[in-house]
Parts: C-alpha cells; structure tokens; sequence
C-alpha cells in the first residue's frame, strides 16, 4: 500500500493544509494540468479516485498516465480503462467477516508452507468489523426479548467469537465491534467514518471496501465506498489495490423538499424505481442540484444503503454543511470537523448546489412528488403506492396460490363467523381482551382466493388465518432504523394507536431491531418505548435480524396453520431486501415498507387491506380508528427529534466500543500466530483453498467433458446461491450436522456457520425458492445426476460429489442478471468447490462477476440477444469450452468457443481487467495475493 513517502508525485501535487494549529500532508487536486484535462468540471467521486492515484502512484500499479486518464476522464465513453484503486479501509460483519479471518488464518499457514514468513499475511490497511448478523429475534414481544435473545446468540456463535478474539489479538490493525452494539453500516456511519482519514501526517478522502453490499451508507456522508465479496475484501486488507475500470457517472439532481405524509423509505422506494429502470449496473450515482441542502444526512445514508437495490456501484452525496452537522451531532471532535470542512473546500470536494458536473447521464427528481409507498411483493425496485397496495397484492396472490382455489368470500365469513361466537372475547396475546371483529386476517369483500384456516394459541386467543396475513412486521434494517424522522415517526404512531385501544392482531409477530443504541436511548428520553412494547415491537436486538433471514421462527400455531394449508402470508419490514425465500420459509410475499406503515400494518394484519380509507381498528368506543387518526404530523415528529437526540448520546454509547459486554470481554481467548483448529469444531474449519498449492502457478486449461449443474432463469440472487437462513433438518447440511453430534435446535444458520466450509457447499444452491430448470417440478437445492444414464434428481451436493469423483467439470447456465443481491462471497465459493468451472449467463450484477473469477471461477456470457433458451440448450448436453488457454499468453481472449452437445457458439469471456486476469490464472486472488506476499 503506497504512502505518501513512496508516490512518486509526477504532478507535483504534494503540499501542506493548516487547519487551526494543525498541519496535514495533501495531494492537491488542482496541481494535475494541462491539455484536455479538466479537474474543476469532474464529479466529486471521481475527484476522490484521482486524489488517490495521486497520492498512491508508484509508476507500476499506478502510473502518471492512470492519472491523466482520470483527469481528462470522457464523460460520455464507454468504460474501457482500467485504474487501481486503494481503499483507506476495510469495514466487514460477521457473516462475511469470519470466512475473511478464517482465510487469513489458512493462509498463515500456507505461507509457512510454503516456506514464507506467516506473519506477512497481516492487514496492512485499517480492519474493522461489526459483529451484528448472528442475532436471531427468537424471542419477541416481551420485556426479557433483547437479553434472551443475546443469551442465545452466545451460546450458539461461542466458538466463532472466540476465533474473531483471536484474531483481533493475531492481527494488527484488526478491531473487532462485539455483539450488542448496532448494525454495521449504522456503526460505520455514526462512529468508525472519519470522511477525511489522517494517517502518518498525510489527510486524505475515507474511502472503503465493505464485505457487505450497504456499505454504500456510507456515500451518504461523502465517503466512497462500495460492497466487495470477502474474496476482495481480503485482498485490499493485505494491500492489493482494487482493479477497476473508470465508470460512467449518472448524475441524479433532486429539487424542491418532500411533502407532509411522505418519508424517507418512500424517496428510496421511487429512486431505486427510478433507477432500476434507467439501468445503472456497474456505474457511480452522484447526487446534487439544490434538493440535496434539503436532504437531511439521515435520508442521504438512506438512499446509499439502498444502491445494490438499483444496482449502482456507489450513490454517493458530496460534503456539505449537512454532513458537518451530521459528524458533530454523532459526538466526532471539533478538530475532525473543522479538518473535513477545510479539507473539502480546499480539494473542490464541497457541494456547490448550482454546480453542474459532467456525467455521463442525467436524471432528475422533484422530491415534492414523492408519494407513499411500499415495494413487493419479492423486490426492491417493485414500488406500488400505498393507495394501490390492496389492489397490487391481490394481482399478485394469484402467483402464490394453486389454481384451484377460488374467491369463496362466503365460505371465509362463515369460517370467521364460527371462530368468534358473539360472548366470545379472545385474548390478544398479552392477557387482553380483544374484539373479535377485528380479527379475520382479510376483509369480507370478495374477489380472491381464500383458504382459510382456524387457528387456537396456546394462550387461547382465537381467529382465523388466510391469505395475506401479516405474519411477520419487523422495524428492521439499517436502511431504516438510521433515520430518526421515521423511527421517531413509527413511535409516535404506536403512541397514538395505545391510546386509541388499538393492538396488533395476534397471529403478527412484532420486532424491533435499531441499527444502534442511539435510537433506544431517544426512545427513552422522549418516552416512546412503553408504546412501542404495548404493541408487541419490543427489543429483540441490536442488529441485522430480518432483513437477511434472522427474522425467528413465526408464531408456532401460526406456521403450522400457514404450512397446513399451503398460505400465501406476507412479512411486512422495515427493511431493504425481500427477495423469494429469504426473509422466512414460512413466507412467500414480502413488502418493504417505512416503520410508520410497519406499525400500521401490524395493526390491520393483513395485506388486503385499503390501509388508507378502511379502517384499522376501533377504538375502547368502538368507533373505527384510521390511518389518518395515527398518522403523525412532521411538525410532532421534528418536535420530538428536538427535543430527544443529543450528542452526549452518540459519544456515550461508543466511548469504549471495542471493549464489549462482560459477556465478550469473558470469553475464553486462543493466543498465537497461527490458529489452533479443533478438528471437532462444526463452526470453524480450515479453508481448503490452498492445499497442495504449488508456488507457482499452473497453466490454465480449456474445459472439457463439462455437464451441467443447474440451468437457471432470470434475476437469480445471491440469496439463491449462497447458503443463508435457517439449515433444514433433512437437507445435505442438515444431515452433515447431524452425522456429527448436533441436534436439531443447534443448527443454527448457514450465516453463522460461514467459517466452515463443508456446512456451507452443502446449502450452496439450495434456496428454498431456486427453481432449477433441469429438475422441473421442484423448488430448492435438486439437479439431476448424468453419471446416471437415467439422469435421476438429487440434490445438487449429492449430484456434485459424484461429478468430482467422476472427474467431470461442471457448468451452471444462467440468465439476466445473474447474482445479483447481496454482495455473497460464499455464493461464488460454493460454486467453485461444487466443482463449477465456468458460468454462462445473459448478464452479470458487478460483485458475483468479480467474485467468480476470484474463485477460479470463468464468467461467460452468452452471445448478444440470445440466450439458452433461443439457442436451443435443454441443459442435458455435454460441453466443451476452447479458447480459454490464451489466458496463458499473457492476453485475455473476447470470445472463447462453447460447443454443447451438437451446438456451437462463441461465448464473450467477462474477465473485464488485467488484474482480474492475473486473479484468474493463479486460480484464484488468495492465491495471486500468497504468491505475491511469498515473494515480496
């Protein structure tokens, strides 16, 4: 990692900034001159890249001709040139963290192996990680909720916290943020961002690499940074600067300032519309026009967290008065804020709301004709206006129910009627009486299926369930939970509704899980939390809990009832991803939705609902109580803000974060350079990655005699490829925990599982949702085995056990957008160790493309317009892909050669830059980065 010491500083853009009595080291922007190249006129991420190849240049990796490149970048090209960026510092969770430090363990190891110094295999760029994906809200709607579920998290995660102890003595420049505390991104931004870093005398931009896809909340106080798989991750925390090409940058101007009854989820939702449909892939989105000064920081970090949901790289907002404001509300000292503000206006990197930058396009948004909405009911860019919601959700249920139900309205009143005999008072779940008009999961007017169910608690509250019902209403995410506007928002209304009488329907399970403890401490002092908790969101924990899958079982006799007859029930969160399967298996329909409208939705129960003129409730009086009665105004909630956030709060709850609870500061903790592995353990495994590596690489061959593996549709996620969730008893995962002495009730879930490698290939393409078109008429992990003349279905790990014994190699055919979602490094790890040599798709999401190829993995996509389909592949032949040995010579072909059965077609190779090149002839980055540090 170039210093300032070693940049050779072809521009001579190294000077002095004085800040108060302070004196820092900078590269001055302005020092790059002359014909064509225009600094002034950049976008402010790009600006930042170019600060750092000046101060990175070496003459090798980075060069004065990759500066002017940058400078006199071509707003309307097509990207085509390749820069190395070099991240000031890696931010990782948990899930995608311990795999990290469990291949920097393995490679300690390998370079003693290999006869190299082990402690070379060190972070030579800051590391933190936030322990914040392993809470499961088991425990909901009681007081006890938060400790009960802590108590759990430890008993089940004991063996992987003690090896990120580990590492956090092994490795320098490691610290690690313990259970408890928030959600990373929200941690990022309030704590661990410095926006401009100071490191050995020389300020600079804060830049990072995240192993998780929301790393882009952090563009919203004017940091650029992006999502990486741990692969990446790895690799820029041992120094090696990120390849990438020179982007395009859309240009995003907002104006005007969001009306009365409109939130912040409800801009992200219609941006990330916005966006989706203009196509952004692989590009920077910049924002700015004077809408931005009306933006407060909070909605910023909203609408980047949500930039994998649109598909951008970034979605990054310059510095401002704003972010000033934001770094000395969160408790940063007075010499970091007058640094960043000098630092910015010194550089060009302060926002000029009449400035035009150049991009590459142009959109624009009036934030006043922002409207409510939500999105579902399986993704992000899917908004529906809150009006339009009951009808939307009716269109869809078709596509979740079987055909042969009808809209027996009748026959559902009857069944509802029986439910609720007229003396009968059911209780709601906290010992209450609740009235049993109420309860019916859908209103009585007609025209959908309906497949009612009677269902008896164990506290002897009674109702009846169908279609649409709101199993599930989680305040939950980063995305969200960030934002006081909302969060203040979503208290007031359950304020309101307590003391209308109102409650949340019984078979609705309620959780709250803030991104920080900020939120519970305004919470408090503003006197929110008694309602909060009357209405059932009590604390379930400080992190990322439904939004990937930790949502907790549902309520038992309700997903007995749901799994009896097959129902179409819905989740309602707070949250940023509602992809097919992930949420809960339980649930096929999920809705993003603002905290205000969760709470709302927790009220109604179900989703066929006209939330806005139908009523949610009745009063103690009896009379019907409507959104509009709840619905805060911004006046209450800006009041509230006010008077309930102050600074102290922020520097309180961080003043010794790394520290942790008793709990961690207890754990029993391994010492030494290299790690001592339990052979027993079923959390934490030795990598395989580099067994029998030789120390130099062996040249890359062509394949032949592949078979396929799955034959795919369009929009498969990361969540469909990467084990995630909860580990069923009967799958390959679940029977290889088994064999190995855990029960049932310890299973725990694949995220937390991540550190060992034989749990995790066997939940690779096993989500409960994949729809593999060579075993039709099933749903999850299932292929068909070809070593069987017969082709018979199995599960995917079975069929891949007996490719690799066979010797065969093994090809996955894909469609458009193939990986997108989460930035998954398990999704391109599994495929690897399944045995998957190449991937032929329609189209790419930037992070798995790259992840594939830093697992040894080849992208290839299928030839312009076409597709398996059109080409005629039924996914049965056998394939042989030529070409590929070019990659020897130093060159990457465009095309290589895919013959399939007795079909031929060039197929383009989406190996994009050198560097992914070199990743891929040594097979893989662990390995480029071990062979380069060995020799170093």
């Amino acid at each position: 990692m170039a210093s300032a010491g070693t940049s050779k500083d072809s521009f001579g853009a190294k000077s002095t900034l004085e800040v108060g009595d302070a004196s820092y080291e900078i590269y001055r922007l302005d020092a790059v001159k002359g014909d064509g190249l225009d600094v002034d006129s950049l976008p402010f991420s790009l600006k930042v890249l170019l600060e750092n190849l000046l101060r990175t240049e070496d003459g090798a990796d980075i060069t004065a001709d990759d500066i002017r490149a940058l400078a006199g970048w071509d707003e309307n090209a097509q990207p085509d040139k390749e820069i190395q960026f070099t991240p000031a510092r890696v931010i990782m969770q948990d899930f995608t963290g311990v795999p990290c430090v469990v291949d920097l363990a393995t490679m300690r190891e390998a370079m003693a192996d290999l006869g190299g110094d082990a402690t070379k295999i060190n972070p030579l760029a800051p590391a933190e990680m936030v322990i914040d994906h392993s809470v499961i809200a088991d425990v909901f709607g009681t007081p006890e909720s938060f400790e009960r579920n802590v108590e759990i998290e430890y008993e089940r995660n004991r063996e992987r916290y003690q090896f990120l102890r580990w590492g956090q003595g092994a490795f320098d420049d490691f610290k690690v943020v313990p259970p408890g505390t928030g959600i990373v991104h929200q941690v990022n931004i309030e704590h661990l961002a410095r926006v401009v870093m100071v490191r050995d005398g020389v300020a600079y931009p804060d830049t990072c690499v995240g192993t998780d896809s929301h790393t882009t909340m952090v563009n919203g106080i004017g940091v650029v940074g992006w999502g990486v798989g741990g692969i990446e991750a790895e690799a820029a925390m041992l120094g090696q600067p990120v390849s990438m090409l020179i982007p395009r940058v859309v240009g995003f101007k907002l104006s005007g300032e969001l009306p009365a009854g409109s939130t912040a989820t409800d801009l992200v939702l219609t941006i990330t519309e916005m966006l989706r449909k203009h196509g952004v892939v692989g590009k920077f989105v910049e924002f700015y026009g004077e809408g931005v000064s009306a933006l407060p920081l909070a909605n910023r970090a909203t609408i980047g967290n949500m930039s994998p949901e649109f598909g951008s790289t970034i979605a990054v907002f310059p510095v401002d008065e704003e972010t000033v404001k934001y770094l000395r509300l969160t408790g940063r000292s007075e010499e970091q804020l007058a640094l960043v503000e000098a630092y910015a206006k010194e550089q060009g990197l302060w926002h000029d709301p009449a400035a035009e930058p150049r991009f590459s396009e142009r959109l624009e948004l009036d934030l006043a004709t922002v409207v409510p909405s939500i999105a579902g009911p399986k993704r992000p860019q899917d908004r529906i206006q809150v009006t339009d919601a009951k009808q939307s959700f009716r269109g869809a249920l078709a596509d979740y129910v079987t055909p042969a139900e009808g809209g027996d309205e009748e026959g559902y009143d009857e069944a509802v009627a029986e439910s609720f005999p007229a003396s009968d008072s059911p209780s709601n779940g906290h010992g209450e009486a609740a009235p049993s008009d109420h309860l019916s999961a859908a209103p009585k007017d007609g025209g959908r299926p309906s497949n009612p169910v009677e269902v008896t608690l164990a506290d002897g509250t009674r109702f009846t369930l169908d279609h649409g019902a709101v199993t599930i209403a989680a305040i939950t995410s980063c995305t969200n939970t960030s934002n006081p506007s909302v969060m203040i928002g979503a208290a007031l209304l359950a304020k309101k509704a307590v003391e209308k009488g109102l409650q949340r329907k019984p078979w609705v399970k309620t959780t709250l899980a803030p991104g920080s403890k900020v939120v519970s401490d305004y919470y408090e002092r503003a006197g929110l939390t008694p309602y909060l908790d009357k209405l059932g969101f009590n604390l379930v924990g400080y992190g990322c809990t439904t939004c990937i899958g930790n949502s907790g079982p549902l309520i038992p006799e309700v997903s007995a009832a749901v799994n009896e007859k097959d129902l179409a029930v819905v989740s309602v969160l707070s949250g940023n991803r509602n992809f097919e399967g992930r949420i809960n298996p339980d649930i096929k329909m999920n809705y993003l939705a603002s905290p205000p409208l969760v709470v709302a939705y927790a009220l109604a129960g179900t989703m066929d609902v006209d939330i806005y003129t139908e009523p949610l409730g009745q009063d103690t009086d009896g009379n019907d109580v409507f959104l509009e009665d709840i619905w805060p105004s911004p006046a209450e909630v800006e009041e509230t803000i006010a008077g309930a956030i102050t600074a102290e709060m922020f520097t309180n709850d961080y003043a010794d974060v790394f520290a942790g609870d008793e709990r961690w500061q207890s754990l029993p903790t391994p010492e030494g350079n290299t790690f001592a592995w339990d052979p027993d353990s079923t959390y934490v495994r030795r990598a395989p990655y580099f067994d029998g590596m030789p120390d130099e690489p062996t040249p890359v061959t062509d394949i032949e005699g592949a078979r396929v593996l799955l034959k795919l549709g369009d929009s498969v996620t990361t969540d469909h490829i990467s084990p995630a969730g909860a580990i069923k008893k009967d799958s390959p995962a679940g029977t290889y925990l088994s064999e190995h002495g855990v029960e049932q009730r310890d299973f725990n879930s694949y995220g937390s599982r991540r550190g060992n490698h034989e749990v995790m290939i066997r939940g690779t393409f096993a989500n409960i949702r994949l729809r593999n078109q060579l075993a039709p008429g099933t749903e999850g992990g299932f292929t068909r085995d070809f070593t069987d003349p017969e082709g018979p279905v199995t599960t995917v790990f079975e069929a891949s056990e007996k490719y690799v014994a066979a010797g065969t190699p093994l090809v996955v055919l894909a469609g458009k957008e193939y990986g997108s979602g989460s930035s998954r490094d398990w999704a391109a790890k599994g495929t690897a160790l399944l045995g998957v040599k190449a991937v032929i798709a329609e189209s790419y999401e930037r992070i798995h493309r790259s992840n594939l190829i830093g697992m040894g993995v080849l992208p290839l996509q299928f030839p312009e317009g076409q597709n398996a389909e059109s080409l005629g592949l039924t996914g049965e032949e056998t394939f042989s892909i030529t070409g590929v040995t070019e990659l020897n010579d130093g060159t990457t072909p465009r095309t290589v050669k895919v013959k399939a059965g007795d079909l031929e077609f060039d197929a383009v190779v989406r190996i994009d830059t050198p560097g992914e090149a070199n990743y891929y002839r040594n097979g893989g980055i662990m390995q480029y980065v071990l062979r380069n540090l060995r020799r170093s």
